[in-house]
């Protein structure tokens, strides 16, 4: 096989083309994180009398980008990517466009919900039209400049959102949202063209989706593994819809809230090169078990620190809180690419559909998981250590029942 691929030779340079296909996966991330800062003043604008209400804010993008992943791969098969990239981003700025305008806070969770519902578009075909395009070191250049710019992005949004409700209000923010969704419309409109030849087109068929993704579902390794993957990331979850709430209410930080939440998602993106040298090594599974261990000694020492701290009338001090998420999420950054991989191993021949069971399976459980964590928070940071110090065995014990399917898969 060549180095580009066998379907159709690029357009672009492999520069530009890596630039927008990690323009188009970040949308998510910048509809996340750039929300952060300003979800509370959100909430009190809309009438919103809950502390915890605003945090659905971020849930309802989840629930919609879980969703998504089920419709975008199977039509992308069928009628190309061009058309399912559009057709997303479409949604996605009709999402911006409802959440900019809302006065009601029910119609600021449609506009989210659409939003998530959309950017899943973006978020899933562009990892086709990748593979489409390029193959061999060419197709890991362009992840590798796809991740780096992964790291990036978590860091810096909530600064841009900051900055944006600052300079205008929160309103705004979501304009900026829909002009970032417009100008890669038109990127890739104008100057890359359908990568799906017409002879690799499928026909859609809700009845030949359905079997598959039945398939997949019976696969205990994927099936067991995307449980876990979901139980891993409701914890982290539970943290991104709490973090305005906890370094306001229990640290006094507002403002500099986005440096706080940056130095942490870099701790998740640079758990990505470690995983890369350590995982030829010692296999998936060992870095699993490795890791789940070491979360759960880490996040239960922390829990009964912070207990005994909170019978005493005080807190876990902000340094000790941030070593303790530090580490955190160095771990889940080990975890996240490892225990989607080993999903997905089972099902490569049927990949499309598998990515959308690994997606939809971990996106729900993630979602209930995070929402009832968050939901239960307090004012102390109880909840999110303790989620994560009783979510890690959990996860363990999925991931053991789990292999005892793998020499069947």
């Amino acid at each position: 096989m060549s180095e580009t691929s066998t379907i159709d030779k690029p357009k672009l340079h492999l520069l530009e083309f890596a630039a927008m296909m990690a323009y188009m996966i970040s949308l998510v991330a910048l509809a996340i994180d750039a929300m952060l800062p300003v979800i509370d003043v959100i909430g009190q604008d809309l009438g919103v009398t809950d502390p915890n209400k605003p945090q659905l804010i971020i849930g309802m993008l989840f629930l919609g980008l879980a969703i998504g992943q089920i419709i975008y791969g199977p039509v992308s098969d069928s009628v190309g990517r061009k058309p399912a990239i559009f057709a997303g981003l479409g949604l996605f700025i009709f999402g911006c466009i409802l959440t900019m305008l809302a006065q009601d806070f029910n119609v600021m969770l449609l506009g989210r919900f659409l939003q998530g519902l959309g950017v899943a578009g973006p978020r899933i075909v562009s990892t086709a039209v990748v593979r489409d395009v390029y193959a061999g070191r060419a197709m890991a250049q362009v992840t590798s400049f796809i991740m780096s710019f992964f790291i990036v992005v978590p860091a810096l949004a909530p600064l841009l959102g900051q900055w944006v409700a600052d300079m205008w209000n929160w309103r705004a923010v979501y304009f900026v949202l829909l002009a970032m969704a417009v100008i890669v419309s038109l990127w890739y409109g104008l100057r890359q063209g359908e990568t799906l030849h017409p002879e690799y087109r499928r026909e859609f068929s809700l009845s030949n989706m359905a079997a598959s993704f039945v398939e997949a579902l019976k696969v205990r390794v994927t099936f067991g593994y995307s449980l876990a993957a979901g139980i891993v990331y409701g914890a982290f979850l539970a943290y991104l819809m709490t973090s305005p709430q906890l370094f306001e209410d229990v640290f006094g930080i507002t403002h500099n809230f986005p440096y706080y939440f940056g130095a942490l998602a870099i701790c998740i993106g640079s758990a990505a090169f470690v995983n890369a040298r350590l995982v030829m090594k010692l296999g998936m599974r060992k870095l699993c078990t490795w890791a789940l261990f070491a979360k759960v000694v880490w996040s239960g020492a922390f829990f009964v620190i912070a207990v005994t701290l909170s019978k005493s009338g005080m807190s876990l001090p902000l340094p000790a809180f941030m070593l303790w998420a530090g580490f955190s999420f160095f771990l889940l950054g080990i975890l996240f690419g490892n225990v989607n991989a080993i999903a997905m191993e089972p099902v490569g021949h049927i990949a499309g559909v598998g990515s959308a069971v690994v997606g939809v399976v971990s996106g729900f459980v993630s979602l209930g998981i995070g929402t009832l964590i968050g939901q239960s928070y307090g004012g102390t940071v109880l909840p999110l250590i303790g989620g994560f110090a009783l979510l890690a065995p959990i996860s363990l014990l999925v991931m053991n029942w789990a292999d005892k399917g793998h020499n069947d898969s």
